[in-house]
């Protein structure tokens, strides 16, 4: 049957489709049966007219009428208890072994604190500070061990320990992320401070007394630790371990997963907040069986919810256990390159080409300019030992200074920033190179040798003036010269993919970023928002080291591991524990750097494209060149024949 005669046939039926589903009146049935008709047409369509605009139009009214038919309803009370009921214990049941794995691992590494203190009984001063050990001795010797639990309001305490409790739980969590490591380094550190504490007290003699007085909210504090561990490392395996899926889509769900556990916890953390200021805080006053019962009970629920009860589910549920959750990760865009585009859409195909090539361009990065990347590291350390032994006011930006170059102090310093331009043009021009074959599925790697010999130069020429602004001038100037960047910003992407002379591209990279200047600057400002954003809970931008002590006034997760590793350094180097903190920081941000490097760069070539496409019609002249030629939509003469 021709497709003219076909459309003739069935035109009525999808007509009235339309109509019924524009008009709103979308009766579950009739859609129901008009699913049936327009399916089977589907079918026949997809046989016989393969490359027809038909098929893409009856493709598209079968999404509509499946959209119709399965249209959720608004969620109900009984739906959310079915998530607790069901869906959650099964979660828990299917991470039973990582959950096992954090608690193993936890009570190994407080049997660590265990054994050193007994063997150094000094080491809880390292793990807790002698502040801290000095009070508790001082408390000790006045009769009240635990007077620490005292000494706030109640309300106000409640507030600050629910709050450091949740973040304390959602950063061992999320740490997760780096291949669980930074998981095992929390986990180590509570563990190893546990251990410590408590037999700190057994020393003195006040161990069932401390036990009675911590465990209250312990139980429920302690155990939140511990499945966040469990939890973060569910993440973490995602990415180590993927399957059949890609890394990223393995992440995505396992992620998932273990936040599902994380919500768990808050009601725990919140009551472990509410004990410790309002039951802990009176504890003297409280007989010594209601402490048993309490410490109790809060283990046996611990143990029903994460226990008992998963495995009781996962047996009357059998055939759940080992349900798949459907991969929701969308299959891979084909960016066009060649288009005039919004602001949010230079965004979105940015973000699409980032995902799509940072894996293959951190691959070459990690290789070729890693090493070297590394050594600058070292070397810049040593040259600046001196503002390496201190915890700085603003960390982060004195750890960049001494990385890069910034404080000009010597013909050192002048050379890292020479050598840092020609690192980022190389990362930028890698960038480009990855973009501009970003549609094709297998990598011809010549290529990339003969774009760095060809581009190279003109790259590092054509981002020399950007360079110079945001790694020469002090940092509080970028506020300023933002505005003044995107007159700039293109240079090096023109440089990159357009042809003509030396001088030619180089005149157009200006005209170029003139024309762009508004895109250019929002998406700068885009740009630094979100870095800022995805920042906070490994490096708090704004964390601020008070003057003469290394705590901040915000801590963040990077604060929580460079504190661990001063710890070890402090017992082998104790003149230099502070330099081996600074060397985690700075592998910290350089790996911030080397993240965003790229997705400038692929900002900057989207712009171009959006630009280039304006000017020359590029996708308009390709698309002349094909007219008259079989389309695999539209039907012509010679289809029917």
């Amino acid at each position: 049957m021709k497709e003219t005669r076909f459309i003739d046939q069935n035109k009525e039926k999808w007509s009235r489709f339309e109509q019924l589903y524009s008009s709103g009146s979308k009766d579950p049935e009739e859609l129901s049966d008009l699913y049936m008709d327009i399916t089977d047409d589907l079918s026949y369509a997809q046989t016989f007219y393969k490359r027809r605009t038909v098929r893409v139009y009856l493709n598209q009214l079968a999404q509509m009428i499946y959209t119709g038919v399965h249209k959720q309803k608004g969620q109900s009370l009984s739906k959310l208890f079915t998530v607790w009921k069901i869906s959650l214990p099964l979660e828990i049941y299917r991470s039973r072994k990582t959950l096992l794995f954090s608690l193993v691992a936890f009570l190994i590494y407080c049997l660590i604190g265990v054994i050193t203190t007994h063997f150094n009984p000094d080491f809880p001063r390292i793990v807790m500070g002698d502040g801290y050990v000095n009070m508790t001795i001082e408390n000790i010797q006045n009769g009240n061990p635990l007077a620490v639990y005292e000494t706030q309001d109640q309300s106000a305490m409640f507030l600050m320990i629910t709050t450091n409790n949740m973040k304390v739980a959602f950063l061992t969590f999320f740490a997760g992320f780096f291949f669980t490591v930074g998981t095992h380094i929390l986990l180590f550190s509570n563990g190893v401070m546990l251990g410590a504490f408590q037999y700190f007290f057994h020393l003195k003699g006040l161990l069932i007394t401390s036990f009675l007085g911590i465990w209250i909210h312990g139980a429920f504090e302690i155990s939140a630790i511990v499945l966040a561990g469990g939890a973060g490392i569910t993440a973490g395996n995602g990415w180590l371990f993927p399957g059949s899926y890609t890394r990223l889509e393995s992440l995505q769900l396992s992620v998932k997963r273990g936040l599902k556990i994380m919500m768990s916890l808050v009601p725990f953390i919140i009551a472990a907040g509410f004990l410790e200021s309002y039951v802990t805080h009176n504890y003297q006053s409280l007989p010594d069986w209601s402490k048993w019962t309490l410490i109790l009970f809060s283990f046996a629920l611990i143990l029903f919810v994460y226990v008992f009860y998963p495995f009781y589910v996962a047996r009357k549920y059998p055939h759940l256990v080992h349900e798949q959750e459907a991969n929701t990760v969308q299959e891979k865009k084909i960016i066009k390159l060649f288009k005039i585009r919004s602001l949010g859409e230079i965004l979105a195909d940015s973000f699409h080409l980032y995902r799509q090539t940072i894996g293959t361009i951190f691959k070459i990065i990690g290789l070729t300019a890693g090493p070297i990347v590394l050594l600058i590291m070292i070397y810049q350390g040593i040259n600046h030992s001196y503002e390496m032994g201190f915890q700085h006011y603003y960390d982060w930006v004195v750890q960049l200074k001494i990385v890069f170059g910034y404080f000009l102090e010597n013909g050192q310093d002048w050379l890292m920033v020479l050598a840092w331009s020609f690192i980022v043009a190389y990362i930028f021009s890698v960038t480009f190179w990855a973009v501009s074959n970003s549609q094709r599925k297998k990598k011809d790697w010549s290529s990339l040798i003969t774009f760095i010999k060809q581009r190279f130069l003109s790259v590092w020429a054509g981002n020399f003036i950007v360079f110079t602004c945001v790694f020469l001038l002090p940092w509080y100037w970028l506020i300023w010269v933002t505005f003044l960047i995107p007159l700039f910003y293109l240079n090096a992407s023109v440089m990159a993919f357009d042809e003509g002379s030396f001088s030619q591209r180089f005149s157009k990279g200006f005209g170029f970023s003139t024309s762009k200047y508004g895109s250019t600057l929002m998406v700068i400002l885009m740009t630094i928002l979100i870095v800022m954003l995805l920042a906070q809970p490994i490096a708090f931008v704004f964390s601020i080291h008070e003057p003469f002590n290394d705590k901040p006034m915000v801590r963040d997760l990077l604060d929580m591991i460079v504190d661990f590793i001063k710890r070890i350094a402090l017992i082998y180097t104790e003149e230099n524990y502070m330099y081996w903190g600074n060397i985690a920081r700075q592998i910290v941000y350089l790996l911030f750097v080397l993240l965003v490097l790229p997705f400038i760069a692929i900002t900057m070539s989207v712009l171009y494209y959006s630009e280039k496409e304006k000017r020359d019609v590029v996708s308009l002249k390709e698309a002349y060149k094909k007219f008259g030629k079989r389309s695999r939509l539209q039907e012509t003469s010679a289809d029917s024949e």
